[in-house]
């Protein structure tokens, strides 16, 4: 806990972040420099901490190239936008039978797989920011249907979306799997 202390501070105060590992070694030194005291006096409350962040999470949205992104932003999708920026990442669109499309982030050499974990990583955050359904079974979902790109369905998970043809911009779409008699 005083290790996070010392990094909610540093941060605080302006100076840029250190690696763990120095942050790590700095608070060892300052609590043998202290007498093994636990608080420090220029520590925030957690609260006013939280309440900084939240203010600079909000400006930093504000920025044009993040402006699309939802206000309860998660690291993961600030990431994901600035790799489609950079052209690192691609934007592949999920199309649901109840025709609302997912918008799905992942990186240009993606597998079947990581745009499955994509999807699932999407549905999380919609539900934590909706509410809803708490409790989706996507083992279910992926043995009831399939993903299909253009008549062709994505049943290799280690297979690239690449090698299937699919670009930024596409449209996936979730296809009822057809019972075997």
């Amino acid at each position: 806990r005083e290790g996070e202390k010392m990094r909610c501070t540093h941060i605080e105060r302006g100076q840029s972040v250190k690696d763990e590992e120095e942050v790590k070694e700095e608070d060892v030194t300052d609590t043998a420099a202290q007498g093994g005291e636990e608080e420090d006096e220029d520590a925030l409350p957690h609260s006013e901490i939280l309440d900084i962040f939240e203010e600079g999470l909000a400006r930093l949205v504000q920025d044009p190239l993040l402006c699309d992104l939802p206000i309860q932003v998660t690291l993961e999708e600030v990431n994901s936008q600035i790799a489609l920026e950079y052209g690192q990442a691609m934007t592949v669109r999920v199309l649901k039978a109840d025709s609302e499309v997912m918008p799905i982030v992942v990186v240009q050499n993606a597998t079947v797989l990581d745009l499955k974990k994509a999807i699932c990583r999407f549905m999380e955050l919609k539900q934590q920011r909706e509410g809803g359904v708490k409790h989706i079974s996507w083992r279910y979902v992926w043995r009831t249907y399939h993903l299909v790109f253009q008549g062709e369905k994505l049943e290799d998970d280690k297979m690239r979306l690449k090698d299937y043809g699919i670009r930024n911009r596409d449209e996936v779409t979730f296809m009822k799997r057809l019972r075997k008699k």
